[in-house]
Protein backbone atom coordinates (compact mmCIF):
# COMPACT_ATOMS: atom_id res chain seq x y z
CA UNK A 1 0.00 0.00 0.00
CA UNK A 2 1.31 3.34 -0.79
CA UNK A 3 2.79 5.48 2.13
CA UNK A 4 0.32 8.38 2.34
CA UNK A 5 1.69 9.65 5.59
CA UNK A 6 3.75 12.93 4.30
CA UNK A 7 1.46 13.95 1.54
CA UNK A 8 -0.16 16.77 1.69
CA UNK A 9 -3.04 17.72 -0.19
CA UNK A 10 -4.00 22.20 -0.23
CA UNK A 11 -7.60 22.52 -1.00
CA UNK A 12 -8.41 25.57 -3.10
CA UNK A 13 -9.77 27.76 -0.22
CA UNK A 14 -5.93 26.68 1.57
CA UNK A 15 -3.94 27.69 -1.14
CA UNK A 16 -6.10 30.94 -1.53
CA UNK A 17 -4.46 31.33 2.41
CA UNK A 18 -8.10 31.37 3.68
CA UNK A 19 -7.37 29.28 6.78
CA UNK A 20 -5.29 30.09 9.62
CA UNK A 21 -4.33 28.76 13.33
CA UNK A 22 -6.51 30.47 15.72
CA UNK A 23 -6.09 27.90 18.62
CA UNK A 24 -4.36 24.83 19.44
CA UNK A 25 -5.80 22.03 18.10
CA UNK A 26 -8.30 24.15 16.17
CA UNK A 27 -8.47 26.19 12.84
CA UNK A 28 -11.02 28.76 11.28
CA UNK A 29 -12.12 29.16 8.09
CA UNK A 30 -12.05 32.51 6.90
CA UNK A 31 -14.91 33.67 4.48
CA UNK A 32 -14.06 37.17 3.94
CA UNK A 33 -10.74 39.54 3.26
CA UNK A 34 -11.63 42.56 4.64
CA UNK A 35 -8.62 43.80 2.04
CA UNK A 36 -10.88 42.87 -1.18
CA UNK A 37 -13.67 45.36 -0.71
CA UNK A 38 -14.57 45.29 -4.11
CA UNK A 39 -15.87 41.87 -3.50
CA UNK A 40 -18.60 43.34 -1.40
CA UNK A 41 -20.65 44.66 -3.56
CA UNK A 42 -22.99 43.17 -6.14
CA UNK A 43 -21.96 42.70 -10.12
CA UNK A 44 -23.15 45.52 -11.85
CA UNK A 45 -23.69 48.57 -8.77
CA UNK A 46 -22.95 52.08 -9.09
CA UNK A 47 -21.33 54.54 -6.93
CA UNK A 48 -24.08 57.07 -7.36
CA UNK A 49 -24.39 60.82 -5.76
CA UNK A 50 -27.71 61.56 -3.90
CA UNK A 51 -27.55 64.82 -4.19
CA UNK A 52 -27.77 64.41 -8.27
CA UNK A 53 -31.00 64.40 -9.38
CA UNK A 54 -32.58 63.77 -11.88
CA UNK A 55 -36.31 63.41 -13.70
CA UNK A 56 -37.10 60.11 -15.99
CA UNK A 57 -40.69 60.38 -17.82
CA UNK A 58 -41.78 56.61 -19.02
CA UNK A 59 -45.25 57.88 -19.91
CA UNK A 60 -43.90 56.26 -23.73
CA UNK A 61 -41.55 53.40 -22.36
CA UNK A 62 -42.45 50.21 -21.79
CA UNK A 63 -41.71 48.61 -18.15
CA UNK A 64 -38.64 46.88 -19.45
CA UNK A 65 -37.56 50.23 -21.43
CA UNK A 66 -37.93 51.94 -18.20
CA UNK A 67 -35.87 49.74 -16.32
CA UNK A 68 -33.08 50.06 -18.65
CA UNK A 69 -33.33 54.13 -18.78
CA UNK A 70 -33.02 53.52 -14.82
CA UNK A 71 -30.25 51.55 -15.10
CA UNK A 72 -28.40 53.87 -17.23
CA UNK A 73 -28.95 56.64 -14.89
CA UNK A 74 -27.77 54.81 -12.03
CA UNK A 75 -24.28 54.13 -14.13
CA UNK A 76 -23.97 57.97 -14.46
CA UNK A 77 -24.22 58.41 -11.25
CA UNK A 78 -27.75 59.82 -10.54
CA UNK A 79 -28.69 58.74 -6.93
CA UNK A 80 -32.08 60.25 -6.71
CA UNK A 81 -34.16 59.94 -9.66
CA UNK A 82 -37.75 60.79 -10.10
CA UNK A 83 -40.33 58.74 -11.94
CA UNK A 84 -43.11 60.45 -13.60
CA UNK A 85 -45.86 59.28 -15.10
CA UNK A 86 -45.70 55.65 -14.04
CA UNK A 87 -49.27 55.45 -15.08
CA UNK A 88 -49.70 51.58 -12.95
CA UNK A 89 -47.02 49.88 -15.41
CA UNK A 90 -46.29 46.54 -13.80
CA UNK A 91 -42.91 45.47 -12.63
CA UNK A 92 -41.18 49.03 -12.86
CA UNK A 93 -38.33 49.26 -9.98
CA UNK A 94 -37.71 45.67 -10.34
CA UNK A 95 -34.11 44.49 -9.35
CA UNK A 96 -32.27 47.56 -8.10
CA UNK A 97 -29.36 46.22 -5.82
CA UNK A 98 -28.08 49.72 -5.62
CA UNK A 99 -28.24 52.61 -2.82
CA UNK A 100 -30.76 54.87 -4.35
CA UNK A 101 -33.14 57.88 -3.29
CA UNK A 102 -36.22 56.88 -6.27
CA UNK A 103 -39.31 58.77 -5.73
CA UNK A 104 -42.54 57.49 -8.30
CA UNK A 105 -45.09 60.51 -9.09
CA UNK A 106 -47.91 58.15 -9.66
CA UNK A 107 -49.61 54.53 -9.14
CA UNK A 108 -47.36 51.27 -9.97
CA UNK A 109 -48.68 48.09 -10.88
CA UNK A 110 -48.28 44.59 -9.81
CA UNK A 111 -44.91 43.36 -8.80
CA UNK A 112 -43.41 46.59 -8.33
CA UNK A 113 -39.95 47.31 -6.80
CA UNK A 114 -39.50 43.51 -6.69
CA UNK A 115 -36.36 41.60 -5.73
CA UNK A 116 -34.57 45.13 -4.67
CA UNK A 117 -31.84 45.69 -2.21
CA UNK A 118 -31.09 49.39 -0.75
CA UNK A 119 -33.23 51.63 -2.47
CA UNK A 120 -34.95 54.05 -0.70
CA UNK A 121 -38.39 54.38 -2.68
CA UNK A 122 -41.15 56.86 -2.37
CA UNK A 123 -44.15 55.94 -4.05
CA UNK A 124 -46.91 58.66 -4.12
CA UNK A 125 -49.98 56.60 -5.57
CA UNK A 126 -51.15 53.07 -5.02
CA UNK A 127 -49.69 49.96 -5.88
CA UNK A 128 -50.74 46.08 -7.45
CA UNK A 129 -50.25 42.83 -5.90
CA UNK A 130 -47.23 41.57 -4.86
CA UNK A 131 -45.12 44.98 -4.31
CA UNK A 132 -41.54 44.71 -2.86
CA UNK A 133 -42.05 40.99 -3.14
CA UNK A 134 -38.16 39.44 -1.95
CA UNK A 135 -37.47 42.51 -0.59
CA UNK A 136 -33.70 42.24 0.85
CA UNK A 137 -32.74 45.73 2.53
CA UNK A 138 -33.92 49.21 2.21
CA UNK A 139 -37.26 51.12 2.50
CA UNK A 140 -40.11 51.55 0.45
CA UNK A 141 -43.17 53.33 1.71
CA UNK A 142 -46.78 54.01 -0.60
CA UNK A 143 -48.78 56.64 0.50
CA UNK A 144 -52.03 55.37 -0.09
CA UNK A 145 -53.51 51.67 -1.09
CA UNK A 146 -51.76 48.68 -1.79
CA UNK A 147 -53.07 45.09 -3.27
CA UNK A 148 -52.72 41.80 -1.70
CA UNK A 149 -49.22 39.29 -1.30
CA UNK A 150 -47.79 42.66 -0.38
CA UNK A 151 -44.26 42.20 0.86
CA UNK A 152 -44.28 38.47 -0.06
CA UNK A 153 -41.05 37.11 0.60
CA UNK A 154 -39.52 40.00 2.07
CA UNK A 155 -36.65 38.86 3.76
CA UNK A 156 -35.40 42.53 5.51
CA UNK A 157 -35.64 46.41 5.20
CA UNK A 158 -38.81 48.35 6.32
CA UNK A 159 -41.70 48.12 3.97
CA UNK A 160 -44.45 50.53 4.74
CA UNK A 161 -48.10 51.57 3.29
CA UNK A 162 -49.24 54.39 4.97
CA UNK A 163 -53.29 53.41 3.70
CA UNK A 164 -54.78 49.72 3.79
CA UNK A 165 -53.43 46.34 1.96
CA UNK A 166 -54.96 43.37 0.71
CA UNK A 167 -55.13 39.52 1.27
CA UNK A 168 -52.03 37.99 2.07
CA UNK A 169 -49.75 40.77 3.00
CA UNK A 170 -46.79 39.34 4.32
CA UNK A 171 -47.38 35.68 2.96
CA UNK A 172 -43.79 33.66 3.78
CA UNK A 173 -42.26 36.59 4.91
CA UNK A 174 -38.77 35.69 5.70
CA UNK A 175 -37.72 39.45 7.57
CA UNK A 176 -38.02 42.75 8.19
CA UNK A 177 -40.78 44.88 8.66
CA UNK A 178 -44.28 45.43 7.00
CA UNK A 179 -46.08 48.60 8.34
CA UNK A 180 -49.37 48.87 7.65
CA UNK A 181 -51.89 52.27 8.12
CA UNK A 182 -54.83 51.16 7.55
CA UNK A 183 -56.21 47.87 7.64
CA UNK A 184 -55.10 44.21 6.26
CA UNK A 185 -56.99 41.64 4.28
CA UNK A 186 -57.25 38.10 5.21
CA UNK A 187 -54.43 35.33 5.32
CA UNK A 188 -51.88 38.47 6.58
CA UNK A 189 -49.34 36.91 8.45
CA UNK A 190 -49.67 33.51 5.75
CA UNK A 191 -46.91 31.10 6.65
CA UNK A 192 -44.37 33.19 7.72
CA UNK A 193 -41.02 32.60 9.02
CA UNK A 194 -39.40 35.28 10.21
CA UNK A 195 -40.15 39.32 10.59
CA UNK A 196 -42.67 41.66 11.97
CA UNK A 197 -46.06 43.13 10.74
CA UNK A 198 -47.41 45.70 12.40
CA UNK A 199 -51.00 46.96 11.28
CA UNK A 200 -52.78 49.99 12.83
CA UNK A 201 -55.99 49.65 11.90
CA UNK A 202 -58.10 45.80 11.47
CA UNK A 203 -57.49 42.91 10.16
CA UNK A 204 -59.32 40.35 8.41
CA UNK A 205 -59.92 36.48 8.51
CA UNK A 206 -57.14 33.98 9.04
CA UNK A 207 -54.27 36.33 10.72
CA UNK A 208 -51.03 34.41 11.02
CA UNK A 209 -52.44 31.14 9.50
CA UNK A 210 -49.63 28.69 9.49
CA UNK A 211 -46.90 30.77 10.32
CA UNK A 212 -43.75 29.24 11.64
CA UNK A 213 -42.59 32.14 13.61
CA UNK A 214 -42.33 36.18 13.25
CA UNK A 215 -44.57 38.59 15.79
CA UNK A 216 -48.06 40.11 14.43
CA UNK A 217 -49.00 43.23 15.60
CA UNK A 218 -52.75 44.39 15.27
CA UNK A 219 -54.28 48.18 17.23
CA UNK A 220 -57.61 46.91 15.74
CA UNK A 221 -60.29 44.37 15.36
CA UNK A 222 -58.92 40.66 14.02
CA UNK A 223 -61.74 39.28 12.03
CA UNK A 224 -60.27 35.22 13.06
CA UNK A 225 -57.00 33.65 13.79
CA UNK A 226 -55.22 30.95 11.72
CA UNK A 227 -53.76 28.01 12.40
CA UNK A 228 -51.25 28.05 15.03
CA UNK A 229 -51.58 31.64 15.89
CA UNK A 230 -51.91 32.79 19.50
CA UNK A 231 -52.33 35.94 21.50
CA UNK A 232 -49.00 36.96 23.34
CA UNK A 233 -48.30 39.06 26.34
CA UNK A 234 -47.11 42.42 25.00
CA UNK A 235 -44.16 43.76 26.61
CA UNK A 236 -42.51 46.94 27.33
CA UNK A 237 -39.52 46.11 25.08
CA UNK A 238 -41.92 45.59 22.31
CA UNK A 239 -43.56 49.19 23.41
CA UNK A 240 -40.61 50.87 23.21
CA UNK A 241 -39.62 49.00 19.95
CA UNK A 242 -43.20 49.96 18.57
CA UNK A 243 -42.77 53.59 19.19
CA UNK A 244 -39.14 53.67 17.55
CA UNK A 245 -40.26 51.61 14.63
CA UNK A 246 -43.10 54.36 13.90
CA UNK A 247 -41.70 57.21 14.72
CA UNK A 248 -38.82 56.31 12.00
CA UNK A 249 -41.58 55.23 9.70
CA UNK A 250 -42.97 58.26 10.08
CA UNK A 251 -46.77 57.09 10.20
CA UNK A 252 -48.94 56.55 13.34
CA UNK A 253 -46.54 58.36 15.66
CA UNK A 254 -49.35 58.95 18.42
CA UNK A 255 -50.70 55.29 18.21
CA UNK A 256 -51.65 54.16 21.67
CA UNK A 257 -48.99 51.06 21.42
CA UNK A 258 -50.11 49.91 24.52
CA UNK A 259 -53.18 48.31 23.19
CA UNK A 260 -52.24 46.75 20.61
CA UNK A 261 -52.28 43.10 20.50
CA UNK A 262 -49.29 40.69 19.83
CA UNK A 263 -49.96 37.44 17.73
CA UNK A 264 -46.84 34.79 17.50
CA UNK A 265 -47.24 31.05 16.64
CA UNK A 266 -48.59 28.52 18.69
CA UNK A 267 -45.48 26.36 17.60
CA UNK A 268 -47.99 22.92 17.49
CA UNK A 269 -47.34 22.18 13.73
CA UNK A 270 -43.66 22.98 13.88
CA UNK A 271 -43.51 18.79 13.98
CA UNK A 272 -46.92 18.34 12.34
CA UNK A 273 -46.12 15.33 10.60
CA UNK A 274 -45.26 13.43 13.74
CA UNK A 275 -48.72 14.63 15.43
CA UNK A 276 -51.29 12.03 15.78
CA UNK A 277 -54.53 11.96 13.70
CA UNK A 278 -55.94 13.37 16.72
CA UNK A 279 -53.88 15.90 17.29
CA UNK A 280 -53.84 16.95 13.72
CA UNK A 281 -57.22 17.77 13.43
CA UNK A 282 -57.10 19.55 16.59
CA UNK A 283 -54.33 21.68 14.91
CA UNK A 284 -56.23 22.19 11.94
Amino acid sequence: MANLKNVTKKTKAQAMGMHSEVLTGRTQQKFFNPDEAENFYYFGTYDVDFNKRTDLDVKNLTAAEANKELDNLMSQGYGTIVIKNPQGKHSLGVGILNKLNLIFEGSLGYFGMGSSDGPIVRINGRVGWSCAENLMAGKVVIEKNAGSCFGAAIRGGDLICKGSVGARTGIDMKGGTIIIGGDAGAFTGFMMQRGRIIILGDVGINLGDSMYDGTIFVGGEIGSYGSDAVDSELTQSDQDWLRRKLRVAEIGENFDVSKMKKIVAGKKLWNYDNLEPAEKKGAI
